[in-house]
């Protein structure tokens, strides 16, 4: 059975492309989508990509993951990353093993993108390498997955 990695994408990330492209790139979501399943491909997994505007479509898909077969998550927020509690308590909650993952370095931005509160529920963050990070997430979570869990 192939390994399935859910990656979400949260609000404005269907603007990639044409937004702050300094910021952000001139790949869009789309682009990154394609190079993530050919990633995939390589690897070995498959991926599932989803983009809403809507927090609680998130905290859905995110729920909903471990009964959807899948054994990971790749998760960029967006702004929620800053603000949702719900979001932490849904990756919580679901307890699979996620990146959390940006296109620019939140660190090197305002300080109100300093604060993560889904940090807390993942395992390692990709970010600040543009479209690079979804690939980059991608496989720290697979070798993540492939290494033997410890019962301790």
């Amino acid at each position: 059975m192939t390994t399935r990695i859910l990656c979400i994408s949260g609000p404005n990330l269907q603007l990639l492309g044409t937004r702050e492209p300094e910021v952000y790139g001139r790949e869009t979501l789309a682009d990154v989508h394609a190079r993530l399943e050919k990633r995939a491909r390589a690897l070995g997994v498959t991926v599932e990509a989803r983009q809403s505007n809507h927090e609680g479509a998130l905290v859905d898909w995110i729920g909903g993951a471990r009964e959807g077969g899948f054994a990971g998550l790749l998760v960029n927020p967006g702004a929620y990353t800053h603000t949702s509690i719900a979001i932490l308590d849904a990756l919580r909650a679901v307890a699979l093993p996620c990146v959390e993952v940006h296109l620019s370095n939140p660190d090197g931005r305002e300080p109100f993108r300093r604060r993560s509160y889904v940090a807390r529920a993942c395992i390692g963050r990709v970010a600040g390498f543009g479209a690079d990070s979804y690939e980059l997430a991608l496989d720290g979570l697979v070798r993540s997955l492939a290494r033997p869990r410890s019962h301790a």
